[in-house]
């Protein structure tokens, strides 16, 4: 079992990381208050986004599913859904933990669009 990573840890979650300061072209603030963050995030076909962070855990609500490869700070491979049996029928709920640095690209050829229902930690 993984250990959870704090959502207040400054050295994990640098500011300039959070999606909405490093790939803003690819992610909408819809509302934000002090217990969540709703992003619209749209990434079109053979689009890879900047380097960024989801420093909360949350939902994701898909509008159109693409196949893509999220890449972490160095350019590994942390996920390809082509290689995912479960991701090969489109899903329409997801869950999400918090996405240290990474980006992630389109290699699938419908636009990538879902809204995120991050959760901030200690909102009751």
């Amino acid at each position: 079992m993984s250990t959870p990573i704090p959502s207040d840890d400054e050295q994990i979650w640098q500011p300039s990381l959070d999606a909405m300061i490093a790939a803003p072209d690819y992610h909408e603030v819809m509302l934000e208050n002090d217990r969540v963050r709703v992003l619209r995030t749209r990434i079109p076909p053979g689009h890879r986004t900047p380097i960024h962070t989801h420093r909360w855990a949350g939902v994701l609500y898909i509008l159109s599913w693409s196949q893509f490869i999220r890449y972490d700070d160095k350019d590994n491979i942390l996920l390809d859904t082509r290689t995912v049996e479960a991701l090969q029928v489109p899903p329409t709920v997801l869950w999400s933990a918090p996405l240290l640095p990474h980006s992630l690209e389109n290699v699938g050829e419908n636009d990538l669009h879902l809204i995120a229902v991050e959760l901030k930690e200690g909102a009751l």
